[in-house]
């Protein structure tokens, strides 16, 4: 059995896919949020993703489709 890692203090999505960390997929909101809306204020607690997801939103529209293959 493969134990994967947690992902503790990594802002980067491509580093999470790289090194098989834990991560919680969230690709369907990249496409709801690219294909509906114009502007977003994305406001959560510290410590809650933010930069991370921004991160994933980077790493989809500079369309690396490698880091979401398998999600």
């Amino acid at each position: 059995m493969e134990r994967k890692k947690l992902p503790i203090g990594i802002q980067t999505f491509a580093e999470i896919r790289r090194e098989g960390y834990y991560y919680v997929d969230k690709t369907p909101f990249v496409a709801k949020l690219a294909e509906s809306g114009k502007y977003y204020f994305l406001s959560r607690p510290r410590r809650f993703g933010k930069s991370l997801f921004l991160d994933t939103l980077a790493e989809a529209f500079a369309g690396n489709r490698a880091f979401f293959t398998g999600l």
